[in-house]
């Protein structure tokens, strides 16, 4: 029998290949100019422009200098449609084309006033300082142009809502924006009779922002104050006392400062004609008409004047 080769009698392992050994190869870095000695000078890169300041575009313009129109009557047809454009800067424009017809024209806007002043409203609550002011600025013109006029405006509510903006805006945070309320706010009081304003003023005495109630009641002692005997008494004593006593205890000191400037003009309104104790009378009369925290504030009001 043959003999098998002792190389075959056991199965051969094949050797695993060795690793090899990683080589670090350093990485040259570029260097620069200024490595070599070389004085580079390095060329600053250019700044953006500065963006223009808000509300560049827009001149306030004062009453006196607005200019009137050539052709107001061609100018006019396209008003309306420039206080609704979606470019507030022309809005702007169209605005201060308002306060142009108001000064000048006022009989060419008359016809379509109505749709201006809720156009004018819109304007007021835009965030757009810019064109808050310009509403703002065109409504005191409109108060100067039309003034009573404008109570006439009752199917659509147009002086109700622009009285509301104005006393909310003065209530603002914004000075020059609550500044120009308050201008547009005096207008007002100057421009329409006490006792159909003082209907429409007597609804905000009780507002639920102490601000609005605070404006309410000056704007009621500025149009108080414009009043003879005769009217104070035709609009009520004990109305004007009671629309007076909820800011004599106001938190702020201009609502409680107005409120007192009303009460001591109906005191006068009253005593006028009272040559004998006018404080017992005044004293008797606030007690028959008005609660009793009611009336020890009125009588303690006077008694600080």
């Amino acid at each position: 029998m043959a003999l098998r080769p002792i190389d075959n009698a056991l199965p051969t392992t094949p050797e695993r290949p060795k690793k090899q050994a990683k080589l670090s190869i350093p990485i040259q870095t570029q260097k620069k100019p200024s490595d070599f000695g070389v004085n580079v000078e390095k060329k600053a890169s250019p700044l953006p422009p500065p963006p223009p300041p808000a509300d560049a575009s827009v001149d306030y313009i004062s009453s006196e200098k607005l200019k009137p129109f050539e052709d107001p009557e061609s100018k006019i047809q396209g008003l309306v449609e420039g206080l609704e454009s979606k470019d507030w800067v022309k809005v702007c424009e169209s605005l201060n084309d308002v306060r142009r017809f108001s000064v000048h024209h006022s009989t060419v806007l008359l016809p379509i006033l109505e749709k201006v002043m809720l156009i004018l409203v819109k304007a007021m609550n835009n965030p757009r300082s810019a064109l808050c002011k310009t509403s703002i600025m065109a409504a005191s013109d409109i108060f100067n142009a039309f003034g009573e006029k404008l109570l006439d405006f009752t199917d659509s509510g147009a002086f109700d809502r622009l009285l509301l903006q104005l006393l909310l805006k003065a209530s603002q945070d914004k000075k020059f924006v609550c500044e120009e309320a308050d201008k547009s706010l005096k207008s007002m009081v100057n421009t329409i009779a006490p006792l159909p304003l003082l209907n429409k003023l007597s609804g905000y005495v009780n507002h639920g922002n102490l601000r609005v109630r605070a404006k309410a009641a000056v704007s009621i002692s500025n149009s108080v104050s414009k009043m003879g005997v005769d009217e104070i008494k035709e609009f009520g004593l004990v109305k004007l006392l009671q629309m007076a006593t909820g800011s004599l205890n106001d938190r702020l000191p201009e609502a409680r400062e107005a409120a007192r400037s009303i009460v001591f003009s109906v005191y006068k309104a009253f005593t006028e004609n009272e040559d004998e104790n006018p404080g017992e009378a005044w004293q008797s009369f606030c007690q028959s008409s008005l609660s009793p925290i009611q009336a020890q504030s009125i009588i303690k009001a006077v008694g600080s004047q």
